[in-house]
């Protein structure tokens, strides 16, 4: 699974990477959380970056818990299940990051959230598939999915499931219009554990509200009970 992530970087950095122009100003985040409106390139508009909603949008979404099936997909069925299998033919999308989140569980009660980013802190991209709709006000809305596979050896012992990352040349041939289903399915595997980290951070994650550059520093290692120890 994967329910939030982070992208932190300027829009300079943004535009450079992912080679595509930015329209309206961007405040960099810390703590992306479904049902919010983030920037995504599409096989539609590659030279240019879209807001879309990650999952659903904030009137679907609000007073109801976020399901997994509304905000992830994975790679495993993603080419033959009814509700995914079009956009995965024609509606692919990436979704920049620098780094995402999932937990550790302890116990019935205690969980522990780790960072997970590339090695050097640079940029990539989650694979993405993305819907377009009319909202009861008659707007047009786009919302998208991130999707995920089988995690690596850096993300296993916390997680059985990792997002589908890729790297510039897989971003193209995943936007790519005229790839093959076959070649398409190969890009979503499990990153090389050996260009990850992982490492705990702050609890202070836990809630969409703290989006600040403090939640993404690496904190002291917890036992197994869920306390802070001084060794690492």
């Amino acid at each position: 699974m994967c329910g939030r992530y982070s992208l932190s970087k300027s829009k300079k950095e943004l535009e450079e990477r992912f080679q595509a122009e930015m329209l309206t100003d961007f405040k960099p985040r810390y703590n992306i959380a479904p049902t919010q409106l983030v920037p995504v390139v599409t096989s539609q508009s590659p030279k240019g970056f879209s807001y879309f909603y990650w999952g659903i949008t904030p009137e679907f979404g609000k007073n109801r818990p976020v399901a997994q099936k509304l905000i992830n997909a994975k790679a495993e069925n993603i080419h033959e299940k009814i509700s995914s299998r079009t956009a995965f033919r024609q509606r692919r999308c990436i979704i920049p990051a620098d780094g995402f989140y999932e937990w550790k569980r302890l116990g019935k009660k205690t969980s522990v959230p780790n960072r997970f980013t590339l090695r050097e802190g640079e940029l990539f991209s989650f694979a993405g598939i993305w819907e377009e709709y009319e909202s009861v006000n008659g707007e047009t809305q786009h919302t998208f999915l991130i999707i995920t596979t089988t995690p690596n050896e850096t993300i296993s012992g916390v997680h059985d499931r990792m997002p589908a990352l890729l790297d510039q040349n897989s971003e193209k041939k995943w936007l790519d219009k005229y790839t093959e289903e076959e070649e398409l399915l190969t890009l979503l595997k499990p990153y090389p554990s050996d260009s990850m980290l992982g490492f705990p951070v702050s609890p202070l994650v836990n809630s969409i509200q703290n989006d600040s550059p403090a939640i993404m520093q690496k904190t002291s290692p917890m036992d197994q009970h869920g306390n802070y120890t001084l060794f690492g």
